[in-house]
């Protein structure tokens, strides 16, 4: 195991987004894990192949859920250095985001105010703030600026890179529902009706042939294509970590891998982000 994160601090600083961040990134996460299930999942996350774990832990899990200082310190005994990310802001701050999100303080039971439990609960992770090795104060922090603040402190620069997924579909079984951008190619004549090419795909010569032969495969790949270099850089600014791309003519046999193909060879020679290709309907 390269790298073991805990992530911690007060209730409303940033926590389930750190997690989220950090298993965007690639780590193996358990959020509010009981502390006593923290060398377990660690050791099942190594056996897995993972190379960084996350787990976020805080001081109300005790009795047989076990103790968070504890647990980090079983950890570091058992030869695992464990990293503290401890997560802080201003009360003001605090306050302002239960108010809006109308969440139950875990510290607020019993009639206590939002203030008095934030103080009560910073007075319960002191032990832990002192273990730190981190303490970022998110006040001021977008969601986009936390996660990016993870990616280059605690992530690889492989991980943080954006990820793309480029499917080409076939129209009649549908348009995939995790598409973020849907480009219909449609426009151009179909290879499904040139002698010699039906039982052929775009990933064969013949057919790439026949589409580069059209005028209007270049002028559209002219469109698309620095409309795409645009995309990706503010994409990766806002803290996206996957974009995925459908392309989609008739069958998803013939055009729609053609252009497919050539859309992943260009991200991963020019923009940097990691593309993947998928022909959804190639054999239908």
């Amino acid at each position: 195991m390269r790298r073991v994160v805990i992530v911690t601090g007060l209730s409303g600083a940033g926590k389930s987004q750190a997690m989220k961040s950090l298993e965007d990134f690639g780590f193996a996460c358990l959020d509010n894990a009981p502390p006593v299930l923290a060398q377990p999942f660690v050791a099942l996350a190594d056996e897995a192949g993972y190379a960084n774990a996350a787990l976020a832990l805080d001081v109300r899990t005790l009795g047989p859920f076990g103790d968070a200082v504890a647990a980090i310190d079983e950890l570091d005994s058992a030869g695992v250095p464990t990293e503290v990310l401890f997560l802080d802001a201003e009360d003001e701050t605090l306050i302002r985001r239960y108010s809006e999100t109308r969440r139950r303080h875990p510290f607020g039971e019993n009639g206590v105010g939002l203030a008095e439990a934030i103080a009560a609960e910073r007075a319960s992770l002191a032990a832990l703030r002192d273990r730190a090795n981190a303490v970022w104060d998110t006040t001021r922090m977008t969601l986009g600026e936390l996660k990016d603040r993870i990616g280059t402190t605690l992530a690889g620069a492989d991980a943080r890179r954006l990820r793309i997924g480029i499917v080409a579909f076939g129209f009649k079984y549908g348009v995939p529902l995790d598409a973020d951008l849907v480009f219909d190619v449609r426009f151009l004549p179909n290879p499904n009706y040139v002698e010699g090419l039906r039982e052929l795909t775009g990933a064969d010569a013949p057919v790439a042939a026949y589409l580069e032969a059209i005028p209007d495969t270049e002028a559209f790949l002219a469109r698309l294509l620095p409309l795409i270099d645009f995309l990706v850089p503010r994409y990766e600014r806002e803290g996206k970590s996957q974009v995925t791309i459908a392309i989609g003519c008739t069958g998803g046999r013939h055009r729609s891998v053609y252009l497919g193909r050539r859309l992943q060879r260009h991200i991963s020679e020019t923009t940097g982000a990691l593309a993947t290709f998928d022909a959804r309907d190639v054999n239908r």
